[in-house]
């Protein structure tokens, strides 16, 4: 074990007649990751608690040490081997320490201040702020410089994997999300110690993993001593180094993680052994959408007839066929833009599902922030700089390094070279090739950080080498952003070389689903030749 930081010894905690911990004996290296196992109600959030130092959680019994290093000038604290080394905020000398937080302690205060904890149901965030604004304002009671706070904002959510969500309000996040902003807030003040409590208990496996990742990743680059808590063997498996079996409020089994994690598993019914969670997949729904109106010459057109298909997170999707299918009166649909006779279209925002069809601000007007449209005739301004097309131009105002930032990211994902990134910023669109001019205009939409991106014709008359230009940007986005796509096309090769999955439209209605091979093989021949002749766009 590394140089003892926390010292528990024969504590016990009593809520009136109740004993939850009981005798309580454990010492903690510094930068050890331990994780602590048990039922519900063992007594795991108790001792965290206790450690944190929150009222109503002092030790009935017992005494809690941390041997700290601390600059007495001004009370900066940091672990025990920092001791007799420089202060890194005065350049004084850090001494050595051991500091009760429970006793009155005259630096008790100030160690609490460098002690973070994560509560597993309670997202201590400010839903009405953007993630951006809720970094910042964790960073500004942090002792941060204040010319320092942007840039380590955006440190933080790179680290955390929010580059792409830093304007979104904190509560359209989902469950994963919003636990990732509330470690990066915690991780913001840079503390000596991180309590997470069952940090991973609601999330799905994709985001749990995600999670434990970034704990380790953290907490190993900062020296940061963790302890986390959980009744799920796999967090514990995965997090810690060492591990501790509560049992009725008492240790029962401290050592390597496996073999504590087995006797934990072993006094399981198996009722009682967790399943794992299934990740959410769709994140768009349509369902028996209909749309029907009267034409003079034509009577009832039932542009859509009974349309019903999902689109998972994170994939491809095209839409394709023929003019007068119904494409585009289906994606003006999903957009909010046209109103359904009947039916319903739902998208996932955070972990909430939103009726697209209802008006108002907690209906459509809550969803269509997060849609992104690329149109086929799109436009840049001419007489702007690629930056200022990705920034004040399109009315996104930002702190000059937060849009650089943002717009440097959007462009890699487009599938700029990094290289030569800082260079295209500063050129305009008459300078660029029609590839690249496509790819800034994808980025104008990415900026925004939609949840997902709607192309309409992305390909339209461009030339062969210039359509898998754009085919690998949407697919470079994808991946690097986390993007939901949406394309509409009549172009076959295009669709097949870009999409993971396809509906084709005849007369309103789904012919066909699946991969983009299987639908294109369902094509008449009579459409594979109007389609290879057609490059109109989309007349719907």
């Amino acid at each position: 074990m590394s140089e003892p930081f926390i010292i528990i010894d024969g504590v016990s905690k009593k809520f009136g007649t109740k004993e939850v911990l009981s005798n309580i004996s454990l010492t903690i290296g510094e930068g050890e990751r331990l994780g602590i196992i048990g039922r519900s109600g063992s007594g795991k959030t108790v001792l965290l608690s206790m450690l944190k130092g929150i009222s109503d959680y002092a030790p009935s019994s017992g005494r809690i040490t941390y041997r700290i290093a601390i600059c007495k000038e001004c009370e900066h604290i940091d672990g025990p081997s920092k001791a007799g080394k420089v202060c890194p905020r005065c350049y004084s000398k850090m001494e050595l320490l051991e500091v009760d937080l429970w006793r009155n302690d005259s630096y008790a205060k100030a160690l609490r201040n460098r002690i973070s904890i994560m509560f597993q149901r309670t997202f201590a965030l400010y839903g009405s702020m953007t993630v951006y604004e809720n970094l910042i304002e964790a960073l500004s009671k942090s002792g941060v410089p204040e010319s320092d706070i942007n840039k380590r904002a955006i440190e933080i959510a790179k680290s955390m994997g929010l580059s792409n969500r830093l304007i979104h309000t904190a509560r359209d996040l989902s469950g994963g999300e919003k636990q990732r902003v509330v470690l990066g807030r915690q991780l913001a003040v840079n503390p000596v110690l991180l309590l997470a409590d069952a940090p991973t208990g609601t999330l799905d496996p994709i985001n749990a993993k995600a999670i434990y990742g970034i704990l380790i990743d953290e907490v190993k680059k900062k020296g940061t001593t963790l302890l986390v808590t959980s009744h799920v063997p796999e967090a514990i498996e995965a997090i810690s180094e060492r591990a501790v079996l509560l049992e009725d409020g008492r240790i029962d089994a401290e050592g390597d993680t496996k073999s504590v994690v087995a006797k934990f598993m072993s006094r399981l019914n198996p009722e009682e052994i967790p399943a794992p969670k299934e990740p959410g997949k769709a994140i768009l729904k349509v369902s028996d959408l209909k749309k029907h109106y009267f034409s003079i010459d034509k009577g009832v057109v039932k542009a859509l007839d009974g349309v019903s298909f999902e689109v998972k997170e994170k994939q491809i999707f095209g839409i394709i066929g023929m003019s007068g299918a119904g494409k585009t009166t289906l994606s003006r649909a999903i957009c909010g833009v046209t109103a359904p006779t009947s039916g319903r279209i739902e998208m996932k925002i955070g972990d909430e599902w939103i009726n697209m069809l209802e008006p108002g601000p907690l209906g459509r007007g809550r969803a269509t922030p997060y849609m992104g449209l690329l149109h086929q005739e799109y436009t840049l301004y001419p007489y702007r700089t690629v930056l200022e097309n990705l920034t004040d131009a399109i009315g996104l105002e930002l702190p000059d390094e937060f849009a650089k930032f943002k717009a440097h990211n959007v462009l890699a994902a487009a599938g700029f070279e990094e290289g030569g990134i800082e260079e295209t910023l500063k050129k305009y669109p008459d300078e660029l090739s029609e590839g690249e001019r496509h790819r800034v205009a994808l980025s104008q939409v990415l900026i925004r950080e939609p949840i997902i991106v709607i192309l309409d014709e992305p390909s339209g008359t461009m030339d062969p080498i210039t359509q898998q230009d754009v085919s690998r940007s949407i697919k470079t986005a994808r991946n690097e952003l986390g993007q939901t796509f949406i394309i509409v096309s009549h172009d076959l090769g295009f669709v097949l070389n870009t999409c993971e999955e396809a509906i084709l439209m005849r007369e309103g209605k789904i012919a066909k689903m699946g991969s983009p091979a299987e639908v294109i093989k369902f094509f008449t021949p009579e459409e594979r030749e109007e389609l290879a002749q057609s490059k109109n766009g989309l007349q719907c």
